[in-house]
């Protein structure tokens, strides 16, 4: 009851931006553009100015491009320039070019360092070495320090701003020092031990902070740290120790074992994300597009992998070409062939997706990839026999063959198979090699079906009927 009492009086704030499915309500963006177009900065920050960073940018992308830069100027030191940091990479650009970079570098100095580096990192570097020189002197050499970490890095992920503090202080200094420091983070659930030379000795939990006396020392109640991550670690494998553990944040050192950095589970979430989305993307063979981009950037990014599947197309219909004979003899062929392609173009999807997934999250590593192997085999094999005899039966009532559907029985079975084995094999052969399967492993599995399928369907049947 007391739960229940808690949910109902708990208060609401700002505009209702959402409908009830959680999509963007299109009337409160009308009544955001119509106050941009008066130059209403009023009414516009009534309607934006208590919106979280993530709310604030879905604004932002459902704006008219003309409209976005204006937003920002009619809002002043009033927009929240995190918002920036998520929004589309295109949205992103097309707005900092319309901005001075001296404007750009006002605001930077407001944001923790890993918000920073998400927001200047795209800039031409004419207008990043201006946007720095704007900066004072620590904060800008903090953000060249971490520009210079490679792309998706955990240093480019870290923030600069953590609680450091030494083993020997007592639990009463400590909270006397967060009390008193302003220049300290706004949220943090862990404190950081270091030694005079800044090595990582451990860290504390907030909570057993505040449960130990004030006279107890900080060495008493260290926590060893068990999951530092390197500066130069790929943000993915970051994002896996945090998914493993359960972590809330972790500490970034550097090659001496020195505190720099600390990556919270807030920009984690972010990479996850970012990582999904790009092997989905990269499995349908679209790049890096984004749903903001012109449509000449995506004809242009889907072009290339188009043109491959054409080539592959051209490739099976070869195939085909070699039986035409037998098709010419027996049209139901040409009915049914389809079939076969299409159910082992499917399986081998499913089964490459498993895989793909499996590669990127390194689960495959722990288990023998030969038992994986034999695994998508026997699914494969097995739903081969299912799909047989259901095909099968329907060819003999379709057609009133009983030869016919014995042969698109054979014929499922032997690309159901293939089509398993494939959707395995070849993602574990692309990543041996070096090779990203997310990129290329659809179209070599569609490739791979569909040969199969029309040789074994159209072989089988030419050899059954003795067809030349």
């Amino acid at each position: 009851m007391e739960a229940e009492t808690i949910v109902k009086d708990r208060p609401t704030s700002g505009p209702a931006i959402r409908d009830e499915d959680g999509a963007l309500d299109s009337g409160f963006v009308d009544r955001v553009a119509q106050a941009i177009e008066r130059r209403d900065g009023a009414t516009l920050k009534e309607l934006v100015a208590e919106l979280h960073e993530a709310d604030l940018g879905d604004v932002l992308q459902a704006l008219e491009p003309d409209r976005r830069a204006e937003l920002i100027r009619l809002m002043g030191a009033d927009f929240d320039w995190v918002a920036l940091t998520e929004v589309d990479e295109t949205v992103r650009t097309e707005i900092l070019d319309a901005i001075p970079n001296e404007q750009i570098a006002e605001f930077v100095r407001e944001l923790d360092s890993d918000d920073a580096v998400g927001l200047i990192e795209e800039l031409e570097e004419k207008d990043l070495g201006e946007v720095l020189a704007g900066l004072p002197f620590a904060e800008r050499i903090a953000l060249e320090r971490s520009l210079d970490y490679p792309e998706d890095s955990a240093g480019r992920r870290m923030t600069n701003k953590f609680i450091a503090v030494p083993p020997f202080w007592t639990v009463g200094q400590t909270i006397d020092f967060m009390r008193e420091d302003e220049r300290l983070p706004d949220e943090f659930t862990e404190l950081y031990v270091v030694d005079p030379r800044f090595q990582f000795l451990g860290f504390v939990p907030l909570d057993k902070l505040l449960r130990s006396k004030r006279p107890t020392k900080i060495e008493e109640i260290i926590s060893e740290a068990k999951h530092t991550v390197q500066v130069t670690d790929d943000q993915e494998d970051v994002a896996r120790v945090f998914e493993r553990y359960n972590l809330l944040s972790v500490g970034v050192v550097d090659d001496s074992n020195r505190l720099v950095g600390v990556i919270t589970i807030d920009d984690i979430v972010d990479v996850i994300e970012e990582e999904a989305d790009e092997d989905i993307k990269r499995l349908a063979g679209v790049g890096d597009e984004e749903i903001t981009d012109s449509f000449i950037y995506s004809v242009r990014s889907r072009f290339v992998w188009l043109l491959v599947n054409l080539a592959t197309a051209v490739l099976a219909s070869m195939v085909i070409g070699l039986f035409d004979a037998t098709i010419s003899q027996m049209v139901a062929l040409a009915v049914l062939m389809p079939i076969v392609a299409s159910m082992g173009g499917n399986a081998g999807t499913q089964t490459m997706t498993v895989a793909v997934r499996a590669l990127a999250t390194r689960d495959i590593e722990t288990i023998n990839p030969t038992r994986f192997i034999t695994r998508e085999g026997l699914v494969g094999l097995i739903n081969g026999l299912l799909f047989a005899s259901i095909i099968g039966v329907v060819a003999i009532i379709w057609f009133g063959s009983t030869e016919l559907g014995i042969v698109i029985a054979l014929a499922m079975v032997v690309n159901m198979l293939a089509a398993g084995l494939a959707g395995i094999l070849i993602p574990l052969a692309l990543d041996r090699a070096g090779a990203d399967p997310a990129i290329a492993s659809t179209v070599f599995v569609t490739t791979v079906t569909d040969v199969v399928g029309f040789f074994a369907f159209l072989g089988l049947a030419a050899w059954w009927f003795g067809i030349a």
